[in-house]
């Protein structure tokens, strides 16, 4: 009979723990891109917040936690993970900062119609998408 260890008895292997570092890695990214993005108006910050809170969750508990007791940030991941759920504040924000994104698109880098037209497209797919989610059930 060996003696008990006090190691956990499934240990993560060199493939498992590089997954979960590739995880923290891109969660601290989208994390900054969504700080960034609350001082840049054309870029979001919400979705970032989320994918990081995603990433988040499967590589470190705390900082999942952390982003989920955020009094800003931990709402809006919440009801997306429960409804999907974009508030009306969110879906204003969002559908204005691609309108503007548009226009100094076409301001600053003058696309041929085709281009345009494409650009266009993506953005209102967009803000289709945006648009069709619910609201929150508790606010």
């Amino acid at each position: 009979m060996q003696p008990e260890s006090d190691e956990p008895k499934t240990k993560a292997g060199p493939r498992a723990s590089a997954i979960r570092a590739a995880y923290l890695v891109a969660g601290f990214v989208l994390l900054a891109l969504g700080i960034i993005g609350a001082f840049l108006p054309v870029m979001p910050t919400t979705i970032f917040i989320i994918l990081a809170a995603g990433c988040f969750a499967r590589s470190s508990e705390r900082l999942e936690g952390w982003l989920l007791k955020h009094p800003r940030f931990g709402p809006t991941i919440k009801a997306w993970r429960a409804e999907g759920a974009i508030s009306r504040r969110g879906k204003t924000l969002a559908c204005s900062g691609m309108v503007l994104g548009y226009v100094l698109f076409l301001i600053g880098a003058r696309p041929g119609l085709p281009v345009a037209l494409f650009v266009l497209a993506v953005f209102v797919g967009c803000a289709w998408f945006v648009l069709s989610r619910p609201e929150p059930s508790g606010r």
